[in-house]
């Protein structure tokens, strides 16, 4: 009275290390929209440089560059993991019209 167990075996021809390959390509893959999120270095460079610039001139604007790449790459890459969307620039406040388009109040 012996009992017979089947167990799943890989297909012939395909190694362990493809499989993992494959796993890794698929991975790499859905990662894609994430990079594509976590791009605010450039960003936060040139907004650090214009603001650094405009209160304490160049010597500013080389630090505040500085300070933005690093906090503007911080952030997007933070929004590029959690997913969180770009809203866009508005730096005012305002209010859709009836034809949903934004409009500023000043």
């Amino acid at each position: 009275m012996k009992t017979k167990t089947k167990t799943a075996a890989l297909p012939a021809g395909l190694s362990v290390g493809r499989y993992f390959a494959a796993a890794a390509i698929g991975l790499a893959l859905l990662a894609i929209p994430h990079l594509g999120h976590a791009q605010g270095v450039v960003r936060g460079a040139q907004e650090g440089a214009y603001e650094g610039n405009r209160a304490a001139g160049p010597v500013g604007g080389v630090v505040g560059g500085a300070i933005g790449a690093g906090v503007g790459g911080a952030v997007g890459a933070v929004d590029g993991i959690f997913g969180i969307p770009y809203r866009g620039g508005r730096r005012c406040r305002g209010y859709y019209n009836s034809h949903h388009h934004f409009r500023c109040y000043r």
